[in-house]
């Protein structure tokens, strides 16, 4: 997910898919602990994406308060 896609999400389809992503990172480090990951860079991926919303969401609560 790119950063202007992000950028044109509401604040709580962000938090939604914030939430989504933090659940899918979870199995994913359980999979991987157990050996049944089939693609591990997909984890790399996830955590990208999780911090791309932060980013977008710390600068709209940034922008928001100036």
């Amino acid at each position: 997910m790119k950063a202007a896609e992000i950028r044109e999400l509401s604040t709580s389809e962000m938090q939604e898919k914030l939430t989504d992503l933090k659940a899918e990172l979870f199995h994913l480090r359980f999979q991987h602990a157990i050996n049944q990951l089939e693609n591990p860079t997909r984890i790399r991926a996830v955590k990208k994406d999780i911090a791309r919303i932060l980013t977008v969401m710390n600068e709209k609560a940034e922008n928001g308060a100036q």
